[in-house]
């Protein structure tokens, strides 16, 4: 099959992938915001590809438009209480969290990223489970993929992680792309030589269908204009720009546990290289260090919906196994895997 076929079935094999997102799109806000702005309780128009999560207290969470800039506070039915600056937002947090008497965050949380073209609703059953069923906290974040690259993203995670006051363990859930948030976050955030290491709260990492090692599709399809213009910059990278950014990105020194689908045999897309979910192949999920290492009969888009993927992803977060101590399947790390976020004792955070 020559590479023009190739492309064209992966083209159609990510479209099959990515209808969750096209049947949620949303309008993006338009209102911009100004002196004097009116901060009226109201619903928000949606816009999920045109706003990243940069703070959450419990249910309420405040957002930055990635076409304006400017911020709005959320409470958790999605109602806007205030638009304008970061700090106009978290001034009327403050107030809110005075007058209704909200209580502060505590104990082990679970910080949650969904994947490329998809929102933070495609995690919903994943979270309800790792809060009703594991104890946690749970921070679904919600980060517009198609547009920014992957340290735009990071950069949110950061200033999300730096405002989780109270917290006292944090764990991260992550689909495919939101790994790659999360390991460049840990890269941003290791500088050895300074003595600044990523916060030291951080405990397990779940890794879900993972491209870890960059996409097949996204490289068979890079040189296709139109698969930038829609995938946005982050699909580019996995792609063409993948040897640039393979340097941007840590392997985690905490504990990570990695879940891959397939079938055990060619996988569900034949137009992929060995076994895979159809939109991923096993091997490029695959990262040195990992604690464990385990591999289902899943698809790629619904995988974190799968019981069996819930029951594992929350065992290792509380033992650091997807089935016993006994039955791990850890990856061996080898001599080049120097990228590593090492959190020693005497650590300074990291103001984002």
């Amino acid at each position: 099959m020559d590479r023009r076929s190739f492309a064209a079935g992966c083209l159609f094999a990510a479209g099959q992938a990515l209808r969750p997102w096209w049947a949620g799109a949303d309008e993006v806000e338009s209102r911009k915001p100004s002196t004097g702005n009116i901060n009226a309780v109201t619903p928000t128009l949606g816009g999920k590809q045109f706003w990243a999560d940069e703070l959450f207290f419990h249910d309420w969470r405040i957002q930055r438009s990635v076409l304006t800039g400017h911020h709005r506070l959320l409470d958790g039915n999605n109602l806007r209480h205030a638009w304008g600056t970061f700090d106009e937002c978290r001034n009327k947090l403050e107030e809110i969290k005075r007058r209704e008497g909200l209580p502060p965050m505590h104990g082990p949380a679970v910080i949650v990223l969904h994947g490329l073209f998809r929102s933070a609703t495609s995690m919903n059953r994943m979270c309800r489970v790792l809060r009703e069923e594991g104890g946690y906290t749970v921070f679904n974040v919600s980060y517009p993929t198609t547009r920014g690259d992957l340290a735009d993203h990071a950069r949110s995670l950061a200033r999300i992680i730096a405002n989780l006051e109270g917290i006292t363990e944090l764990n991260f859930v992550a689909h495919s792309l939101g790994n790659l948030v999360v390991r460049h976050y840990l890269a941003d955030h290791t500088r050895a030589e300074l003595g600044v290491y990523p916060d030291p709260r951080i405990k397990r990492i779940v890794m879900l269908g993972p491209p870890n090692q960059g996409s097949q599709i996204a490289d068979a399809l890079a040189g296709v204009g139109l698969f930038h213009a829609v995938a946005g910059q982050s699909a580019s990278q996995l792609g063409g720009g993948w040897s640039e950014l393979e340097d941007a990105l840590a392997i985690p020194a905490c504990e990570f546990g990695i879940l891959a689908g397939g079938r055990g045999g060619r996988g569900y897309n034949p137009l992929l290289e060995g076994d895979n979910d159809l939109v991923v192949s096993v091997e490029t999920t695959r990262l040195p260090d990992a604690a464990d290492f385990a591999v289902l009969p899943v698809i790629h888009t619904l995988m974190m919906d799968d019981r069996t993927v819930q029951e594992y992803t929350l065992r290792f977060l509380k033992h650091g196994y997807f089935i016993s101590a006994e039955a791990r399947q850890p990856i061996a790390a080898t001599g080049k895997d120097a990228r590593l976020a090492r959190q020693p004792s005497n650590i300074r955070r990291v103001k984002p």
